[in-house]
């Protein structure tokens, strides 16, 4: 048995309090430096950033891995990886939770679903230049990995953990030495990139006199009621927090279930399944959440346990764990050949995911196109909040639909977006078909999007 003053005790400890720690600096620094106030960068990226500077000088000096050392148990960038996959699900385990909107009308409807095919057709766009580039430069780089590019989309549009799930994929199965460190740092680089963008995008509007740069971090409205009508109490005899968090660990243990259950049928696939564990936990959490709204409609259980509000706090703590692991966990000095690649990545990444949402926002959202445009760009680089941090600057009281638009696009760009999961894990094995599968399905997706001005003006040759 360990003592309890071991490495082995407190490593675990040691390392989730650097984490909230380097949050905390980074908050400060954000409010007391002007620079970083207007760079819009989340406070979760700094603090990673902070974190990885931090590594690279104190390794850079003592020859061994900084959260390698026996201060974080000696395993400490296994563990931030393994934060990184667990919190990317139970942050969207703790999302799907909260409750449904109503009814929409059919503008409502269709501009949601033209935003969830925007987000599909962004990612497979992603995907053909981000697989182009790095194809290309097999013929440069001796062995590099041809499929590498198809993170692109999974580091700039999904964010961290997806980002860190298909490198380690590519890593494991395909034999792509540093593949979840490339993954994490394309997607660090998507948070640069809807920083730099963003805040381009931003001055460009401040000199045509539209807008008043606040530059300040988010303050959230509408966040729904602390305590809804026929809720359990806030501090009963269980805390209600802790109760939305206990749903949230069983959502996931049944998805644990799922996967395990999938594993054992299909051993061949096993890494991929795991890699979906954000996909088959909102599943598994829609499955809970269905059971109690019936069991409240029953009678059988006659008080609500789920809230919005705290369970938009659990899961804005999930993500923000998971990017700050994520971009501390990256290792520089496995990338050193491929850095010259990953820079061309960021930057086409970010100028063609700039210039399409741009021409989707002022085709089809034209009576909010700033607004749908920035909370567009900043999800698609980014994550949610980011697009939320964009929009705040020229829509502070979301008084245009093109937060919720974001929110509520996640089913349709689900429905559509899956065939494009499925294709990652083919494109290490047949590129040449994968490629010509990624762009049939982006001149489809293309075609759904723009379909009312192809077909009026198909209607008007007739």
């Amino acid at each position: 048995m360990d003592n309890f003053w071991d490495s082995n005790v407190w490593g675990t400890f040691n390392l989730f309090a650097m984490l909230l720690i380097s949050l905390l600096i980074a908050n400060i620094l954000k409010r007391r430096i002007k620079l970083l106030r207007h760079s819009l960068i989340p406070t979760s990226v700094l603090g990673g950033i902070l974190l990885l500077i931090i590594a690279e000088i104190v390794g850079a000096f003592t020859k061994v891995p900084f959260f390698d050392t026996n201060f974080f148990g000696g395993n400490g960038y296994a563990m931030l990886e393994m934060i990184t996959y667990h919190t990317l699900a139970l942050g969207f385990i703790a999302s799907t939770f909260k409750a449904a909107k109503g009814k929409l009308g059919k503008k409502r409807t269709i501009e949601i679903f033209n935003t969830g095919v925007t987000t599909v057709s962004t990612y497979l766009l992603q995907a053909i230049v981000g697989f182009t580039i790095t194809m290309i430069a097999t013929l440069i780089i001796k062995d590099f990995f041809a499929a590498a590019g198809v993170l692109l989309p999974f580091g700039f549009g999904q964010g961290t953990g997806q980002a860190m799930n298909y490198g380690n994929i590519y890593e494991t199965e395909y034999g792509f030495v540093g593949g979840k460190n490339f993954g994490l740092t394309i997607a660090a680089l998507g948070f640069l990139s809807a920083s730099i963008g963003g805040v381009f995008h931003l001055n460009l509007l401040k000199k045509r006199g539209k807008i008043t740069m606040q530059g300040e971090e988010l303050v959230e409205t509408n966040l729904g009621p602390i305590q809804g009508e026929n809720e359990i109490p806030m501090n009963g005899s269980m805390d209600k927090t802790t109760v939305q968090i206990a749903f949230v660990a069983v959502a996931y243990l049944i998805a644990f279930g799922i996967m395990q259950g999938l594993g054992a049928l299909l051993p061949g696939m096993k890494s991929v399944i795991f890699g979906f564990n954000f996909l088959l936990g909102t599943l598994s959490a829609t499955l809970v959440k269905t059971i109690m709204n019936f069991l409240n409609k029953k009678k059988i259980v006659k008080r609500e346990y789920l809230n919005d509000f705290l369970m938009t706090r659990v899961s804005n703590f999930f993500f923000d764990i998971m990017v700050v692991a994520g971009v501390a966990a990256i290792r520089l000095s496995i990338l050193e050949n491929y850095w010259g690649i990953i820079l061309i990545l960021g930057v086409v990444g970010l100028l063609i995911t700039y210039f399409y949402n741009r021409l989707v926002a002022v085709k089809l959202f034209s009576e909010y196109q700033e607004e749908q445009f920035l909370t567009m760009y900043g999800m698609l680089t980014g994550t949610a909040s980011t697009g939320i941090i964009l929009l705040r600057e020229i829509d502070n009281d979301f008084k245009t639909p093109a937060a919720d638009n974001m929110v509520y696009q996640n089913f349709p760009a689900i429905v559509f977006g899956f065939p494009m999961m499925l294709l990652a894990t083919l494109a290490p094995q047949k590129p040449a078909l994968t490629m010509v599968i990624l762009i049939a399905f982006f001149i489809v997706m293309n075609v759904i999007l723009f379909r009312s001005f192809i077909f009026k003006r198909k209607k008007k040759t007739e």
